[in-house]
């Protein structure tokens, strides 16, 4: 038995395509499971817990009827940070904080989104600051649903049109950031997503060696991590 780490699906009924991946993921290869974790952006956006469309309640219902089973937990992302208690109830998700530490194999390990360890993009870090704010979301989620919805695209499309104009190493993390990361939770490895670049990064930190597992994103194919006794292993499962 394994545990199985997914991140940065965006799930959205404009990309079935990875919304069945999702599906065949949990009833495959999630299947043989001993806890599934998933490290935030599993919606596109998400406008509250009352949302009500058809595809959102198809997910949240294969989510409730895999965690029967299977321990799942949820880590809020940058695009799904709206996520509350409601959804856990209706998911039978665990939320985790984020970052937070588990043990793996004996072995502590932090897990996070990643977007915070972006230091170097300013103008993103001012909006993670102003959007996790509960005054803020308080404000956001006493709107009507319908108007939620239309804000939730226009700040997709002002994302996009940021995203357009910045360097990529702009969006990366900062090496500084997850050096304070590790050193704060006493650790030597991390698993977070976020910036789409699947990889394992091996480096020095205060003279002992450091892992960093990044997740990759679902648009071109499922994208997750398994870890077991043997170690991980970051692994794709083409469409």
């Amino acid at each position: 038995m394994a545990t199985f780490f997914i991140s940065d699906l965006h799930l959205d009924p404009s990309a079935p395509e990875i919304g069945q991946q999702f599906l065949a993921f949990l009833t495959d290869a999630g299947r043989n499971a001993d806890a599934l974790y998933i490290l935030g952006d599993l919606f596109e956006v998400w406008v509250g817990d009352d949302d009500d469309a058809p595809y959102t309640d198809a997910m949240v219902t294969a989510i409730r009827d895999y965690s029967e089973s299977i321990p799942t937990f949820f880590m809020r992302g940058n695009r799904d940070f709206l996520i509350g208690e409601r959804f856990a109830t209706r998911t039978g998700v665990t939320v985790l904080d984020d970052p937070a530490v588990i043990t793996l194999n004996e072995q502590p390990v932090l897990l996070s989104h990643g977007d915070q360890y972006c230091t170097d993009d300013v103008a993103y870090q001012a909006f993670r600051q102003q959007s996790r704010d509960p005054t803020w979301q308080q404000q956001i989620l006493s709107l009507p649903l319908a108007d939620r919805r239309v804000l939730a695209e226009s700040l997709r499309q002002q994302s996009q049109h940021a995203m357009s104009g910045k360097d990529a190493a702009i969006m990366d993390v900062n090496a500084a950031a997850i050096t304070a990361a590790l050193r704060a939770a006493d650790v030597t490895t991390m698993l977070h997503g976020h910036t789409h670049r699947p990889t394992v990064h091996r480096f020095l930190c205060d003279g002992a060696p450091c892992t960093r597992i990044v997740l990759g994103d679902w648009y071109d194919q499922a994208s997750f991590l398994r870890w077991d006794s043997g170690g991980f292993e970051l692994a794709v499962d083409p469409r």
